[in-house]
């Protein structure tokens, strides 16, 4: 058999298991959704098929059109899925220029920002200052404590709450950070208020997703604010709550979403509610995002996670340049991406594979 032969063998069946994958947690969640909201309506899945298949070219992408469908309560046009996202968006919008958002130690390079609370980068052994130059581990610890008395650890490739060590100056060890590989020391961030009173024991974390029209323009997508719980020393998606913000007011929605999408009106540890509630300093954080977007072009939509703190400076702290989660954003505040033509992009896509 030829090589070629092999690596479309190898490719088809790797894109089946991406699409099982995906799909199977579509249809758990819509069964979870269900078992609280009642049976999808008929129309909106029937609607979600023919969408699935005459828009975007494929049937196998209706199952998340029924997850936002569920959430919503209706169909809309413009919705993406899941699957669709990141098999066809972004290959085409991103290609290998996203996944330089899980190596932690570039940040700097790339942006060159102090809106990053970056202490240390750690990178094939040797440690670095945010200047890049090569820091002596004797001094590490009176070095990343000398303004606080926690730290973060964030690994590369790390992601939904996995990957993160928390350390104090009684248990902060350099040895044990270079066990857990290449990755960024950032000092803990003392968040405002606001945020605070919904969960002191770890901080939120304000998602932004923005997006570069074929035009090379930046805009705010969508927005939620991820909470953590009582038992949590960092946010973790097995236990967050995520509530929808309006992109204009930097408003809460009134209710926000466990895990298991059922809804919730309050915090369900602290019992702050979410209703009447606005972000301080929203429009800090947007244009923040907007314009480290705008210095960082060639991947054309990135998730931003961050935090306004207590002196009201907003703190990056990452960014979500590669399969960046849009799912919960189209199913309570979408379609978020419908003026970008994206729907189209399969189409082009296919083409590429039949020259290729």
């Amino acid at each position: 058999m030829k090589r070629k032969t092999i690596k479309n063998l190898v490719q088809r069946y790797l894109t089946y298991e991406y699409h099982k994958s995906l799909n199977n947690i579509a249809f758990e969640t819509l069964k979870s959704i269900e078992s609280i909201k009642g049976k999808t309506d008929a129309k909106s899945i029937k609607l979600s098929n023919e969408y699935a298949s005459d828009v975007l070219g494929w049937k196998g992408y209706a199952p998340w059109l029924y997850v936002y469908s569920a959430v919503a309560e209706s169909f809309k046009e413009g919705w993406i899925p899941d699957n669709y996202y990141g098999k066809i968006v972004v290959p085409a919008l991103k290609g290998q220029y996203g996944k330089i958002g899980d190596l932690k130690s570039l940040t700097n390079k790339l942006f060159n920002k102090h809106s990053f609370p970056d202490l240390l980068y750690y990178t094939n052994g040797l440690f670095f200052t945010t200047d890049y130059s090569a820091f002596p581990l004797e001094k590490i610890k009176e070095y990343v404590f000398r303004d606080s008395n926690k730290v973060v650890f964030k690994k590369d490739n790390s992601g939904r709450g996995f990957g993160i060590s928390i350390f104090d100056e009684s248990n902060f060890d350099v040895n044990k950070i270079k066990t857990l590989g290449d990755g960024v020391i950032q000092e803990y961030i003392k968040q405002h208020a606001f945020f605070k009173a919904f969960m002191p024991n770890s901080v939120a974390t304000i998602r932004i997703t923005t997006a570069i029209d074929d035009y090379g323009s930046c805009t705010a997508r969508a927005c939620f604010l991820r909470l953590g719980r009582s038992k949590d020393t960092h946010i973790n998606s097995e236990s967050r709550v995520l509530i929808p913000v309006n992109l204009e007011t930097g408003a809460l929605h009134n209710q926000g979403f466990m895990p298991n999408w059922n809804l919730t009106d309050r915090h369900p540890d602290t019992g702050t509610l979410f209703a009447k509630k606005l972000i301080p300093n929203f429009a800090k954080c947007i244009s923040t995002a907007v314009a480290l977007h705008k210095s960082m072009p060639l991947a054309r939509c990135i998730g931003w996670d961050m935090i306004v703190d207590e002196n009201d400076d907003v703190k990056i702290m990452e960014w979500n340049g590669n399969h960046n989660g849009i799912k919960f954003s189209e199913a309570t505040q979408g379609p978020c991406f419908s003026d970008l033509g994206w729907e189209n992009l399969w189409r082009v896509s296919n083409r590429r594979k039949r020259t290729t």
